[in-house]
């Protein structure tokens, strides 16, 4: 009954009602609805308009309803529609209109267009004897969505890319259009001056507390739900030790790596063991490293991002014969979240000699640099959460995408303000990525994640 009364309660969020898919020059007018927005954003609003006496622009807002942290920056930047799931590829699929058209959706009057120094290599995947049936049926499934991809044998990979060993490659996909990678500090600082030339005000600080209200409700079996409201949320400002009272109407948890540790701030968790109110958020910090080294001999102009079926990946850096890449750790090598320190070691050990074996040239390549960064990392089935908590009703989430965050970032961002304004998702159906699942134990399994 509690399954009933859950999914009675989130109403049009589970229905499907009304609930379309995108396809390609269907985007919403974003521009036209500006207008709309910003009313049905300020009718929610508590209190009335601002108007501040004094400067208080080294302080967060008396209100506000959007918080977030995110590893943005220390992205490689890649976008693919090569996914196993229909929700991801259709994500993917307005992403790519998004930045393919990024001046007709973030020009501001006055200021430079934005230049994403998009690069349209492609992704290649390649397979297996095992997972070439498994590649086969991702691709039935990527082009019913829309996205241009095709299958290649080893003789056509052999001909076409003829710096690959294809041994041990029994089939192999490869993203005709709408792929390859992009800067996403160009994207990060593009969005920032689009919504400041709207009045978003930025500010850097901590959420340390969250002030709620509950309420009650018995499902038809006798359960007793708890439903909770966020009024208020506690932000200490950096290098102080005080903190400012901001109210909000709604809570936007796109924390990244910490949205988990944020959702239990808010009392997401915080039940007995196999309720809903005791369902964690399960997003975690994971560890990644992207290394660059440089390779005389290596890959061509025309390298698209390669992913071997070993997990090893890596894409052209610019001109001048510089590559990046890295693999995942298994589960046993996962490193220690706690520093954003770098392990050349793991480099020699684990992703050279894969990378070497793909790629002959690549055995006399010098590592020049590497950094490490943050997937906000899903442990339940690796793939995002967007929408309502359905118990603390005006939290939204949007977070544990697992490391393919930014390059569907204006398409949630799209979803979250669909669930926001309307109730319900309109453009894309993403109701498998909703915090319920959880509890449920229904998983939206993406199995193509790097």
């Amino acid at each position: 009954m509690l399954r009933r009364a859950l999914r009675l309660r989130l109403g049009p969020c589970l229905s499907g009602r009304g609930l379309g898919t995108y396809r390609r020059g269907s985007t919403l007018d974003w521009d036209g609805k500006v207008s709309e927005i910003k009313k049905k954003i300020q009718s929610i609003f508590p209190g009335g308009a601002w108007n501040p006496l004094y400067d208080t622009s080294h302080l967060p807002p008396e209100r506000s309803d959007v918080y977030a942290r995110a590893s943005t920056v220390l992205s490689v930047g890649g976008i693919r529609q090569q996914f196993s799931l229909p929700q991801n590829v259709q994500l993917s699929l307005f992403s790519a209109e998004f930045l393919r058209n990024i001046n007709e959706y973030l020009a501001v009057v006055d200021d430079p267009p934005l230049d994403l120094q998009f690069n349209p290599s492609g992704y290649l995947l390649l397979a297996s004897e095992e997972g070439a049936a498994i590649m086969e049926r991702n691709v039935k499934m990527q082009r019913q969505e829309g996205a241009k991809v095709c299958l290649m044998s080893p003789e056509q990979l052999q001909k076409k890319f003829p710096w690959i060993n294809t041994e041990g490659v029994a089939l192999a996909s490869y993203g005709l259009e709408n792929e390859g990678w992009f800067d996403p500090w160009c994207l990060l600082q593009g969005l920032r001056r689009k919504l400041q030339s709207m009045g978003v005000l930025f500010c850097q600080g901590e959420v340390t507390r969250f002030i709620s209200s509950s309420s009650h409700m018995e499902t038809a079996s006798g359960e007793q739900l708890t439903l909770k409201r966020i009024h208020e949320v506690h932000v200490k400002m950096d290098h102080s030790q005080e903190f400012q009272p901001v109210e909000c109407a709604i809570v936007v948890n796109a924390a990244g790596a910490w949205s988990g540790q944020i959702a239990e701030l808010a009392g997401v968790g915080n039940g007995p063991p196999g309720t809903m109110q005791g369902t964690k958020l399960p997003v975690e910090p994971r560890k990644r490293y992207v290394y660059l080294w440089h390779c005389p001999q290596g890959p061509g102009l025309e390298a698209p991002l390669v992913a071997d079926p070993s997990g090893a990946y890596f894409r052209r850096e610019g001109l001048g014969n510089n590559y990046v890449g890295s693999c995942s750790p298994t589960e046993e090598e996962e490193p220690d979240p706690g520093n954003l320190e770098v392990d050349y070691d793991f480099f020699q050990e684990k992703v050279w000699p894969r990378l070497a074996q793909r790629v002959p040239a690549f055995e006399t390549l010098k590592v020049r640099s590497a950094w490490a960064g943050y997937y906000d990392y899903n442990t339940f089935d690796q793939n995002g959460v967007v929408g309502p908590h359905p118990l603390v009703i005006n939290m939204y989430f949007a977070t544990g995408f697992s490391g393919h965050g930014l390059q569907q970032a204006p398409a949630v961002g799209r979803a979250v303000a669909e669930m926001v304004l309307e109730g319900h998702f309109q453009t894309i159906n993403l109701s498998p990525f909703l915090f319920s699942r959880f509890y449920f134990g229904e998983k939206a399994q993406e199995h193509c994640i790097l």
